[in-house]
């Protein structure tokens, strides 16, 4: 898939889950699979996971021919990019803003959502090429703050991360969000460790319905 394609995809579902976890291997790809299945096709799996460039892998070619797009999360550098996208990932995130690190993924076609809070970091990552900003931690603000940022900054394509829950999507939407990014509010380390995947499932089902409803 190429990069404006995969831009599109992300568009069109509208919702990332983040999966952080304890443990990677065999558990993580069950619940990339549960997540899948409740209709939430974007998937970021963090590089805070044990094991998660491998999980990566495996997910990769478990869910070949699917309409799932995975990606990396909390990358910190370059080489990590580098990697992640060898393993598999088709986007990138990062928690905060890395220039040499938006290189990389640009270098490998890859878009990047680069993490930033106040309006000057917003920015910054916007003009150091970053394709989306992950406003996070996007609890402390709200949509009510994504809408300020997004006035005088309405080119900036917007990803609001930590504290969404499917309470509050509509209000996101509502604010500007390209899109939404969602972690222990739709896969949290308790189900995973509880190896939960119907719970799982049911998250990632209730989160896709509201995006569908705001959207629409």
């Amino acid at each position: 898939m190429g990069k404006y394609e995969i831009i599109d995809f992300l568009r069109r579902h509208g919702v990332v889950a983040v999966l952080r976890a304890d443990a990677g291997g065999e558990t993580l790809v069950q619940v990339v699979e549960a997540v899948a299945r409740g209709g939430v096709r974007c998937i970021e799996v963090t590089m805070t996971t044990p094991g998660a460039l491998e999980c990566l892998k495996l997910a990769t070619e478990r869910l070949e021919g699917q309409e799932v797009l995975l990606g990396v999360g909390s990358v910190l550098d370059a080489e990590t990019c580098r990697l992640a996208i060898l393993a598999g990932a088709e986007f990138v995130v990062t928690p905060a803003t890395n220039p040499e690190t938006i290189r990389m993924a640009r270098r490998y076609g890859k878009p990047i959502m680069s993490g930033a809070f106040t309006p000057t970091e917003i920015l910054t990552a916007w003009e150091s090429g970053a394709d989306f900003v992950k406003v996070f931690p996007a609890e402390f603000g709200g949509p009510a703050y994504l809408k300020a940022i997004k006035a005088p900054l309405p080119q900036i394509e917007m990803i609001p991360t930590g504290g969404v829950n499917v309470d509050n999507v509509g209000e996101f939407f509502a604010a500007g969000a390209f899109a939404v990014a969602a972690g222990g509010n739709l896969a949290s380390k308790a189900l995973v460790a509880a190896g939960d995947f119907a719970g799982i499932e049911s998250n990632a089902r209730a989160f896709a319905e509201a995006v569908a409803r705001a959207r629409k």
